[in-house]
């Protein structure tokens, strides 16, 4: 087996599952990751370094987004490199566009099943069969639910596990908001909201902060966040359209109080995502993989973890990192030490520099082009909702929310696609706050499909491609 030479390839090397040749499903790859984030991506970043051509599975809604857990974080103050901090969105794009330089190839879907009982290793993404010599599982943890009686009534509604995401909603402007937890993640979003809400409640279960001291110390410093402490949240209330209070009770006493808040927002932890595997590799009384002391491996030779599948102790971006070099490390020495590795050759030594992010310029009336495929501000959407004879998708985001730098790029694939016949919008719900109010937008990202100024569908959150180009074809005449 040979795999394809390698030159300098255009960024995107992303692999359409949707219609994958006999070869391609045939062929056996020397590693797939599961899964992206800092520990995904860089395993991703040393393997194609070592001319290993790895196939990244990034994971889409099963257990998180694209990018892990830093897509819904907002400064990262502390990896190395960024001394004055950077988006945790755009930190991991960065990661993303480092792997892509070096040749990773990335399937952007969720695995469905895995099967260790075989080797190769047989993967499955979206009914698409994918063998592989060695495996590195970088499948992250998901966010915990409070389970509320009242939680799924007000999902959306009031109730997030996202503030990052969903913090710049209208409804929640100069309205107080609450927020569960007392580790880092809490205190992060709890003082992330002051720039939105009238005030912050942050409710603590014990009768000290988990977080670290400077963040500690940045909440208790704020005059516009109050600890509840020795607390919990019991439910939720309110009406048909939004929460309205939460009822907290003291733990000591049991005695519940209500308490007006628009906004109960939850940071209480997360559960290692291991559910394709749990019956196959060894696991500790938490769910985390088992590996060896200050090693990779998992409990199957050739199979290893990296990131917080594996770590139910430190849970750092800097440190998901590191385990992601050690597992790509380890088995490039593996395939090696096998003779299974196939390795690729590079007609130049120096892939194309990446270069910064381009960002989408806000239309005026100087640069609106009503043929564009994609453009952004209220000004084109005006333009474009009145005159526009396609089906006109928009979406609504913020400058912090990773969900949607995960659906951004995937809705321009599909309008390129379509070669033209349907068009794009994009809406920040922060500079264009009253546009988001006259839509209804309760959380980003929000997708709203319009034909002829009728809204014909709406989806809130990050859903898969063939989801919007089916939505959009059905609208569009049939060919002659």
């Amino acid at each position: 087996m040979a795999l394809t030479t390698m030159g300098d390839q255009p960024l995107d090397r992303s692999v359409d599952s949707t219609s994958p040749g006999q070869e391609e499903a045939e062929a056996i790859e020397n590693l797939v990751i599961v899964g992206s984030g800092p520990a995904g991506y860089t395993a991703a970043i040393y393997a194609a370094r070592a001319n290993l051509s790895p196939l990244l599975i990034t994971g889409f809604q099963d257990g998180g987004i694209p990018g892990g857990q830093l897509m819904t974080t907002t400064h990262v103050e502390n990896f190395p490199g960024f001394p004055d901090g950077i988006l945790g969105p755009d930190l991991m794009d960065r990661c993303k566009a480092q792997a892509l330089r070096w040749g990773t190839r990335l399937l952007e879907a969720d695995a469905e099943a895995i099967d260790l009982s075989r080797r190769p290793f047989l993967i499955t993404a979206e009914g698409r069969p994918i063998r592989a010599q060695t495996l590195i599982l970088a499948t992250g943890a998901s966010a915990n639910r409070l389970q509320l009686p009242s939680e799924e009534r007000f999902w959306s509604r009031g109730i997030s596990a996202c503030a990052i995401c969903d913090g710049a909603t209208p409804q929640f402007r100069d309205e107080e908001l609450a927020v569960v937890g007392g580790g880092d993640s809490a205190c992060e979003e709890a003082v992330y909201l002051t720039k939105y809400g009238s005030h912050v409640h942050l409710i603590v279960r014990g009768e000290q902060l988990r977080a670290s001291a400077a963040m500690a110390d940045r909440v208790l410093a704020n005059p516009a966040i109050s600890v509840h402490w020795r607390s919990q949240v019991a439910d939720a209330s309110g009406d048909d359209a939004w929460m309205n209070a939460i009822l907290l009770q003291d733990i000591a006493t049991g005695s519940i109080r209500e308490l007006p808040v628009r906004g109960l927002f939850y940071a209480i932890g997360h559960t290692p995502n291991t559910r394709l595997f749990r019956d196959q590799l060894q696991l500790n009384a938490a769910g985390y993989l088992i590996t060896q002391p200050g090693r990779p491996e998992t409990s199957l030779e050739g199979v290893y973890a990296a990131g917080d599948v594996a770590d139910a102790e430190w849970r750092q971006g800097i440190t998901a990192a590191g385990s992601g070099c050690q597992a790509a490390l380890a088995a490039e020495r593996w395939l090696s030490h096998h003779n299974l590795a196939v390795t690729v050759r590079r007609d130049n030594v120096e892939p194309l520099e990446v270069g910064e992010p381009k960002r989408t310029a806000i239309s005026d009336e100087a640069n609106f082009d009503p043929a564009a495929l994609w453009q952004k501000g209220g000004f084109a959407l005006r333009k474009l909702y009145h005159e526009c004879p396609n089906p006109l998708i928009v979406v609504y985001t913020s400058p912090s929310c990773g969900p949607c730098h995960v659906l951004k790029p995937q809705l321009k694939r599909v309008l390129e696609e379509l070669g033209g016949r349907a068009q794009g919008v994009e809406i920040d719900i922060e500079a264009d706050q009253e546009i988001a109010v006259q839509a209804g937008v309760s959380g980003t990202p929000t997708v709203q499909l319009f034909l002829n100024k009728e809204l014909q569908q709406q989806w809130k959150g990050v859903k898969q491609r063939s989801e919007f180009r089916q939505a959009i074809e059905a609208l569009l005449p049939a060919p002659v």
